[in-house]
Parts: structure tokens; C-alpha cells; sequence
């Protein structure tokens, strides 16, 4: 059994030589990797918020359908870069927490949800809520289904996984 390493303090200032030593390798690249992404994600969900904008206390249904097509292409990510393929190592950062991380947003659909309560649409609010949980859940479940069954047999390159 190999000794762990201390674990990297999470507020290492960058510009102090002798903290910025505390970062693995390759810790910069992924964390550019990562932010390029997320810009990019939330570029694309700022553009589908001022297509079809909502007042406070309405149903939030451009955050439900980034919220669910989110969930859907992290299903499809997942297995694609996990079952089918093997990858680049930033690819699943950049696309998984960088761009699909920006483009969800479940911190706006939990604020639309108080918005609704707050003019006194409790109704609303707890519609949106649960739809939404279901809604991203089967997403997620069906990204993973349909894109097993699409790509059977297409894990060629991809080591047989035990047991």
C-alpha cells in the first residue's frame, strides 16, 4: 500500500512560488480546460434565457429545458467517453463540468422556484420543482439508455471491463 499524499490546500494563491508548487501537475490545464467550457456552456444558456425570457413567479421554461437537455447530454457524454470510447483526458472535464456544468443552471431553477412563492404561486413553485427533478432525472436516464443501444457493439477500443 502506497502512503497518500497530503491533500492540495484549496486556496493556493498563484502568485506565491512556494504554494503554486503545492498543485499536481497539469492542475493549470485543467482548470483552464474547465473554465473555457463553462464560458462556452454558459454563453449558450444566457442565449436561450433571452430568447424566451419569463417573469419571476412564471414557470422557468427556458431553465427547464437547459436544465433537461443538460441532463440528456450528460447521459450521452458519459457513456460515450466511459463505455465507447477512450479519450482525451481533459475531453470529459471540458465538456462535462466545463460546458455542460455552465449550461445547467439548477441555482436559477431553485431561485425562479422562490420567485414563484415570494408573488404567491405556490402551485407554480412546487410544479416547477418536482417537474424538474423528474424531468432531469429521465433525461439523464434516457441519455444513458438510448446511447447504450445506439453504440452496442461500438466499444471496441475500450479495455473489457471486469466482472
Amino acid at each position: 500500500m502506497q502512503p497518500q499524499e497530503p491533500p492540495v490546500d484549496s486556496d493556493v494563491d498563484l502568485r506565491d512560488r512556494t504554494e503554486r508548487a503545492e498543485l499536481p501537475s497539469g492542475t493549470l490545464a485543467l482548470l483552464a480546460t474547465i473554465a473555457a467550457g463553462g464560458m462556452l456552456g454558459a454563453l449558450a444558456r444566457h442565449a436561450l434565457a433571452v430568447v424566451w425570457p419569463n417573469a419571476p413567479g412564471d414557470f422557468g421554461w427556458a431553465t427547464f429545458v437547459t436544465n433537461v437537455s443538460g441532463c440528456l447530454l450528460i447521459g450521452v457524454l458519459m457513456v460515450l467517453i466511459t463505455e465507447v470510447r477512450t479519450t482525451h483526458r481533459l475531453l470529459r472535464p471540458f465538456l462535462g463540468v466545463g460546458v455542460l456544468g455552465g449550461y445547467t443552471t439548477f441555482s436559477t431553477y431553485a431561485v425562479q422556484a422562490q420567485q414563484a412563492i415570494a408573488v404567491g404561486r405556490p402551485g407554480t413553485a412546487l410544479a416547477y420543482l418536482a417537474g424538474t427533478l423528474v424531468a432531469a432525472l429521465a433525461a439523464v436516464w434516457c441519455g444513458l439508455t438510448v446511447t447504450r443501444r445506439l453504440t452496442a457493439g461500438a466499444s471496441a477500443d475500450r479495455p473489457a471491463r471486469p466482472g
